[in-house]
């Protein structure tokens, strides 16, 4: 990247791996800084780089709708009302058009990440988690499960990477888990911090703490249930399958039921 290239770019590195966005628009630069503060590095040598072109509000469709991602001659096409983007993932570059809400950048980015980890054995999961005594510790759960709860409650020696959307990253035999910028109810930015995987928990509020052990067919059902990917391709689809069962045949997966007050966090570990 030349020194004029790097004066327009905002470098977002999560999971270790950092992907620049250059853009023209000094306000949409100065909100992704705000934005992802805490994920932002010098944008000296990014694995991946996108130009950013922004529209208007008014040319907008529903940023609701469903999002669409394939592989079409080489490159990702990945659509939504309110962002269209093109990806060359060997060249490592690509082009989005967006509105300036930081919610398109989000979801380019996460759909971004999910396609590279697809690749590399991990995954972005529906899930909280933190770090304790050097170890890192999955929550997973759908809407409403026990995410916010659980962050809510972590005691001060506990490090949240994220209460939403966790980042796990194979490494070896085993897996490391990566904070995010991607809040949940909190609406609070995870620790750029990563630590070992020792522990995926299911979230099942009930009447008393207890852990229960999960079937490894279970598992990886539930698993597969709360990993987001978004990709129309059955390669990658096939990929991801894989990566969920040699994840819960290598971390100890575990239902977690709990009442929902900070005495649930002195049986995790």
């Amino acid at each position: 990247m030349s020194p004029a290239s790097q004066l327009d770019a905002v470098a977002i590195e999560i999971g270790g791996m950092a992907i620049a966005l250059h853009t023209q628009d000094p306000r949409f630069r100065a909100l992704l800084e705000n934005r992802y503060a805490g994920f932002i590095k010098t944008p000296r040598n990014p694995q991946f780089e996108f130009e950013v072109e922004l529209f208007e509000p008014a040319e907008t469709m529903r940023a609701d709708e469903d999002v669409q991602v394939r592989l079409e001659r080489g490159e990702w096409l990945l659509r939504r009302g309110d962002f269209q983007a093109r990806w060359d993932a060997k060249a490592g570059r690509g082009r989005i058009r967006q509105s300036r809400n930081p919610y398109a950048i989000d979801s380019v980015l996460r759909i971004v990440h999910t396609l590279i980890l697809a690749r590399q054995g991990g995954f972005l999961v529906h899930a909280a988690s933190a770090i304790r005594g050097g170890r890192a510790f999955l929550f997973a759960g759908v809407s409403g499960g026990g995410k916010t709860t659980i962050s809510r409650l972590a005691p001060s020696d506990a490090t949240l990477l994220t209460d939403e959307i966790s980042y796990v990253r194979r490494d070896g035999d085993a897996y490391r888990a990566c904070g995010t910028p991607f809040a949940g109810e909190l609406a609070r930015v995870g620790e750029n911090l990563s630590a070992p995987l020792s522990t995926l928990f299911l979230l099942e509020k009930g009447l008393e703490n207890r852990i229960e052990p999960v079937a490894e067919a279970e598992a990886v059902r539930l698993l597969l249930r709360n990993i987001l990917f978004f990709a129309e391709d059955s390669e990658l689809v096939n990929l991801v399958f894989r990566s969920a069962c040699e994840f819960v045949q290598r971390i100890p997966v575990r239902r977690l039921i709990f009442v929902p007050d900070e005495r649930v966090w002195a049986i995790i570990r």
